[in-house]
């Protein structure tokens, strides 16, 4: 019966999440988003309900009364300043982004969003509060829309056959489901050249505090966390730095983004001091990202950077560029030291120099021609892995490949869902990106609205959209290297202001 209950929650949950993405600002929308939203923690808390970290919470009532309280207050107070200054919401969800809280019980500690949590919480209340007298407004849901919509409920029904539906459960629950809401709640968001400027001003300061701190640790050759990234810089030359971030994988993609991101608005902006003020930004992002190691990281932000490259100058050139470039890295890989290349060899040099990932793509792949339609379950695959592993101890949790996580837990069903969804996403960012849309007039939105921004110029928007676009291929890039793609609250960020800023006037440098 409780397996039964989970699995009709999950769903529920889901269909609350689709019908937040689809149905128009009103009070039937507030009402699936604030369902989503209190489902999640009684999910959560279901499925975790025998477990120690719950088991030794549930004996301390008064742990559990001021948790509630501070939960409550935090959520209600910040629905009151968000109702006074709605400017502060998009600026308080990009602002928690990067924070994550460690929970310790019974032994155990999860590093959970609690800051964005409460944030979007706060913002379903702020919008119930202000949707509930006023009647429903016009709303086409867009293919993106749908997408989005499709993914969450299907990722949801497959974790029903899932053979780690507790897993599947939780990547619903504390990624999918508030995600999902925070895309809806930003996609509303009309992103004029004021708040961009914001935005712009609290992650570079974010950013910059984050390469202080790992500064820090590099200096003192210290870590505030992370045992696992702790012993492992004993045993290599090189000193690897998190910051406040649990991996430095993660870290160096926060950073690659924001120098992406940062560098759109230097290619476009006009004022010295603005432009002074980026270059030290950038320099010091460089630094910060070159602390932590993360080659991944490094290649994410180069293809951002082609991509604003492309933009600002010419797509022809930064396609050959890349393109020799490639040639180039490849050659000097593989005849590093003058040797020759074993092609015998070639696949275990390289699980070697991707520290096993080589294996994981090939474990992936393999799970995925077994079930080639189905896959084994949303959240399945370190089960999956290790089932068909002789090693069934091997540390492992996703393949490092997002295509190939998605492969091998979701099939060609969650497969084709995650392709077209990219080209959907990819399309609505580059549409009229120099010029109008086809069929579109200049200042003519999606449902034929007129949306004058006498205060944008066209090189801000233009600016926004470039670096929207490129910060969203630099995190696809990523994910082939280290996944978390639909995991990563930026992803659902980016395609919101991406979307929101698509469905404006178009824009174009001046002549």
């Amino acid at each position: 019966m409780s397996d039964f209950l989970a699995g009709a929650g999950v769903l529920l949950a889901a269909a609350a999440c689709a019908a937040s993405i689809l149905l128009p600002p009103g009070r039937l929308r507030s009402l699936a988003m604030l369902l989503a939203i209190g489902l999640f923690p009684v999910l959560i808390l279901g499925d975790q309900w025998h477990t120690r970290q719950i088991v030794d919470l549930r004996h301390d009532d008064a742990r559990i009364a001021l948790l509630l309280a501070a939960a409550a207050i935090a959520v209600g107070a910040l629905a009151y300043i968000f109702r006074r200054w709605p400017l502060l919401l998009p600026l308080a969800i990009v602002a928690a982004l990067p924070f994550r809280v460690p929970l310790e019980a019974g032994g155990d500690t999860a590093n959970l969003l609690v800051p964005l949590y409460l944030v979007i919480a706060a913002g379903v209340v702020f919008t119930l509060v202000r949707d509930w007298s006023s009647p429903p407004s016009a709303w086409t849901p867009r293919p993106l829309a749908w997408l989005l919509a499709a993914f969450v409920v299907l990722y949801a029904v497959q974790t029903l056959y899932s053979g780690d539906f507790s897993k599947g459960l939780q990547n619903v629950c504390f990624f999918l489901v508030p995600f999902t809401v925070a895309y809806r709640l930003l996609r509303e968001v009309e992103w004029d050249r004021r708040l961009l400027t914001l935005v712009l001003i609290v992650i570079g300061v974010e950013a910059a505090a984050f390469v202080l701190i790992g500064s820090v640790e590099y200096l003192t050759r210290s870590l505030f966390w992370n045992d696992q990234v702790i012993r492992s810089n004993e045993f290599h030359t090189y000193f690897r730095v998190n910051s406040v971030f649990w991996d430095p994988n993660v870290y160096g993609r926060y950073l690659a983004l924001v120098i992406v991101i940062a560098t759109a608005a230097l290619l476009w902006v006009k004022e010295r001091r603005s432009f002074a003020l980026l270059t030290v930004l950038i320099a010091a992002l460089w630094l910060g990202l070159a602390q932590t190691f993360s080659q991944s990281s490094f290649i994410a932000l180069l293809a951002g950077l082609a991509v604003l490259a492309a933009i600002r100058w010419s797509p022809k050139w930064t396609l050959a560029a890349v393109a020799v470039g490639i040639v180039s890295a490849a050659l000097v890989v593989t005849l590093t030291g003058g040797k020759s290349i074993d092609f015998s060899n070639l696949f275990n040099r390289l699980n070697v120099d991707t520290s096993g990932r080589a294996n994981l793509v090939e474990g992936g792949l393999d799970l995925f021609a077994e079930r080639p339609i189905q896959g084994y379950g949303s959240g399945s695959f370190q089960d999956a892995y290790r089932d068909h592993r002789e090693n069934k101890d091997v540390p492992v949790s996703v393949s490092h490949t997002e295509p190939v996580t998605i492969a091998a837990e979701q099939g060609l069903l969650g497969l084709t869902l995650y392709v077209a969804l990219i080209v959907v996403a990819l399309w609505t960012m580059t549409s009229g990106i120099r010029g109008p849309p086809m069929g579109r007039t200049e200042g003519e939105s999606e449902n034929g609205a007129s949306l004058p921004r006498p205060q944008d110029s066209p090189s801000v928007l233009l600016a926004a959209r470039s670096a929207v676009l490129a910060a969203f291929v630099a995190l696809l890039v990523h994910t082939m290297a280290y996944a978390g793609f639909f995991e990563d609250p930026i992803t659902w960020v980016l395609l919101a202001i991406g979307a929101s800023l698509a469905n404006g006037p178009a824009v174009r440098e001046p002549t």
